[in-house]
């Protein structure tokens, strides 16, 4: 067993800037990093009296992957496979969390998705690791890729006393807020979110899906609405960078 370091030892700090550049080199668009205690108590974990999430040592290396609107089937969800985003992400976290053992004796772990296997609030984590905030559209909004970026995380044994995280003031307060009026669910009437709303439409979602399995006889993939997501104009997005060079 390694013999443990202390709070915010320099070799932890070390080790975890070399974490963040493996993330990048393996695909993540962002990464970043927040100590395990500071998500006790994070904001969804009160509003849903959440209690799975029980390690408040180590740190949570968040992975961020930006979804081009070009390829939507990165969003496609698929009963046992989650989404191909998912999966891509989920390749990197573990690949890190591998070379954390394997390089530094460091154990660490990927976090599973869903909180009710034990996983997080990832968009919380997100904001305390200081790589975006939260929209109006209830969407974490990232400086150059807008909202159209998912997340996961590995959870690692190494002590840092803070983030690198900064403040980032919402873009929606100088917005005309597209996501309101575009809702087909008015989920964001008012510049409230109704995650009853949004939650009806993602069950249709999911009902058509099943509908077509069933006149087709192949899995059929769950397309879920990004009305929000796709309207969105926060920040610089790369694909409209791309167009502006056309």
């Amino acid at each position: 067993m390694p013999e443990k370091k202390s709070t915010n030892d320099p070799c932890d700090r070390h080790i975890m800037q070399q974490a963040i550049e493996k993330a990048l080199a393996l695909g993540a668009s962002i990464a970043g990093y927040v100590p395990a205690r500071l998500l006790r108590g994070c904001p969804s974990a009160r509003a849903e009296g959440y209690r799975g999430w029980d390690t408040f040592t180590g740190t949570v290396i968040v992975l961020g992957l930006y979804h081009d609107p070009a390829r939507p089937e990165m969003d496609w969800w698929e009963e046992g496979r989650s989404t191909e985003g998912d999966r891509m992400l989920r390749r990197m976290t573990t690949a890190i969390a591998e070379w954390l053992r394997k390089e530094y004796g460091r154990d660490a772990r990927d976090i599973p998705y869903q909180t009710g296997a034990g996983g997080i609030f990832l968009k919380d984590a997100a904001v305390l690791a200081g790589l975006g905030c939260i929209g109006v559209n209830n969407l974490v909004i990232v400086p150059k890729y807008g909202p159209r970026v998912r997340f996961r995380a590995l959870w690692a044994d190494l002590e840092l006393k803070d983030t690198a995280s900064v403040f980032l003031p919402s873009p929606c307060d100088e917005c005309p807020r597209p996501c309101e009026t575009a809702c087909p669910q008015n989920a964001l009437s008012g510049g409230r979110y109704s995650r009853e709303r949004c939650l009806r439409r993602m069950d249709a979602d999911r009902m058509e899906a099943a509908a077509k399995e069933r006149h087709s006889g192949a899995t059929s993939p769950v397309d879920h609405c990004r009305t929000c997501d796709l309207v969105c104009p926060a920040w610089t997005t790369p694909e409209k960078k791309r167009n502006a060079r056309r």
